[in-house]
């Protein structure tokens, strides 16, 4: 009998594009959404869909029901370790074998983060469990880009508060096709990954490799870290992302993300995608023009 894998954060770009890798292995999949209407697409695709609630325990039971394994995200969030916690709670009491969770780059109890400490608790309490456990810590989305393409597209300039860290950002197609292949194989249990792009670069490397791709000048401006968050609030982010973004952005200008692995390639078979591939293919969104 086929084993059910669970995918939670249905509607997630990351989760929806792990839900295509495991469809297309012909994988039995279940996906949970808090929202039905959310799920209308995924249904009328063929895919289970499941409606349930990590703030509302009681609406769990039938989501993790003859689930083997299951890949747990959790909305990023001051509550995101009790909803975690929720959920590996259900997941414990419904037989679950394994578990796939999506935790941050330099997840730690002393991340300069407070994303990466509140995810710091939540892997914890999953290494504590007794279930079978894979962890994934991804870098910097190469998709946080798309913050700047309207700057790209009309001014050429890509601003962020970066200073000049290094950093191996990812392509989140990536990270949802590595974990696809660990829910998909046995071999990766009790491990953590940090998952990274090929190479660490700084913003003016990034802007670079953006108009190398995109046929425009693009030049990278370190704005200050105050005016940026100033930006941010009027946008409509609200004061816990802002203090996320805060700490990242200061840590990264600090090269705390200075770092790259080589487990996307050594896990998948196939190179990490770099930032140039990542421009051209959503060279429409910076303006660009494609080039072979």
């Amino acid at each position: 009998m086929s084993r059910t894998i669970l995918v939670t954060g249905a509607t997630s770009a990351i989760s929806a594009e792990v839900i295509k890798g495991l469809v297309a292995a012909n994988a039995k999949v279940r996906a949970l959404v808090r929202n039905p209407e959310k799920g209308d697409s995924l249904a009328r695709s063929g895919i289970d869909i499941v409606v349930g609630d990590f703030e509302k325990p009681q609406t769990l039971d039938a989501v993790f029901a003859g689930v083997d394994t299951a890949f747990m995200l959790t909305p990023p969030g001051p509550r995101a370790p009790v909803q975690g916690s929720n959920a590996l709670w259900a997941a414990r009491q419904a037989g679950v074998r394994r578990i796939v969770r999506l935790s941050a780059f330099g997840a730690a109890h002393d991340a300069p983060t407070i994303n990466g400490r509140l995810h710091a608790l939540s892997d914890a309490e999953l290494i504590a469990s007794g279930l079978s456990y894979t962890i994934l810590k991804p870098h910097f989305f190469m998709q946080n880009l798309l913050m700047a393409a309207r700057s790209v597209a009309e001014h050429g300039i890509l601003p962020l508060p970066m200073g000049n860290g290094r950093m191996g950002m990812i392509d989140t197609r990536d990270i949802a096709s590595f974990a696809a292949r660990v829910l998909m194989s046995d071999g990766h249990e009790n491990v953590s990954y940090t998952l990274t792009g090929p190479a660490s670069i700084s913003m003016d490397e990034t802007a670079s490799a953006l108009a190398s791709v995109l046929a425009k000048p693009v030049r990278y401006q370190d704005v200050p870290l105050d005016a940026a968050l100033r930006n941010m609030a009027e946008m409509g982010f609200d004061d816990f992302t802002l203090n996320v973004l805060h700490d990242y952005f200061v840590a990264y200008s600090g090269n705390w993300g200075d770092v790259v692995t080589d487990d996307i390639s050594r896990v998948t078979g196939a190179p990490a995608r770099t930032v140039a591939e990542f421009a051209r293919d959503f060279a429409d969104a910076f303006g660009g023009v494609r080039v072979a």
